[in-house]
């Protein structure tokens, strides 16, 4: 009977052959806008023009970031799970990633954490967010930076906080 790892390495490596030999520039670019700063523009546009749920917003974003980037840096230190251009044998990953460990995904929490708070908040834009999340997500597998279980862990890590914070403040 195969392992979970087993499985997840498998998946990874068939994903990460579609990327082979091919320009990543777009996957890149996807991956990037997961890196942070749209966040930000978002939440001070939100602010600063959408009077009905801007502030809230913009509170409730910053509130579950401040909780999920200790959580996300606390689960790295205690899994120090290799990421798969480090562990694996003659591979190279398309990016240099920003940290050593791999689980779990940090752009894939962040980028569900966003979604997710943009769903509560503007309901039609729900679709759109949460494909973009899940594109995140898939790009950091596609980039050779994390194993599929690291992706899903991100995105669970990011729902989970968002509803927490969402909870809270709203």
């Amino acid at each position: 009977m195969k392992s979970l790892t087993k499985y997840d390495t498998d998946l990874f490596y068939r994903l990460y052959r579609l990327t082979q030999k091919r320009d990543c520039r777009a996957i890149v670019w996807l991956s990037k806008t997961g890196d942070g700063y749209l966040y930000l523009v978002i939440g001070a546009l939100l602010w600063a023009f959408e009077p009905q749920h801007g502030e809230i917003f913009l509170y409730t974003a910053l509130m579950a970031y401040a909780l999920e980037l200790p959580i996300y840096v606390l689960l790295k230190k205690t899994f120090k799970r290799p990421r798969p251009c480090d562990f694996l044998t003659n591979f190279s990953a398309h990016i240099t990633p920003s940290d050593k460990f791999s689980l779990p995904s940090g752009h894939t929490a962040a980028a569900w954490l966003m979604a997710s708070i943009v769903a509560h908040f503007y309901p039609s834009f729900s679709v759109l967010v949460y494909s973009w999340a899940a594109l995140i997500g898939l790009s950091r597998v596609l980039l050779g930076v994390h194993y599929p279980s690291d992706v899903v862990a991100g995105a669970l890590l990011g729902v989970a906080i968002a509803f927490l914070s969402t909870t809270i403040l709203v």
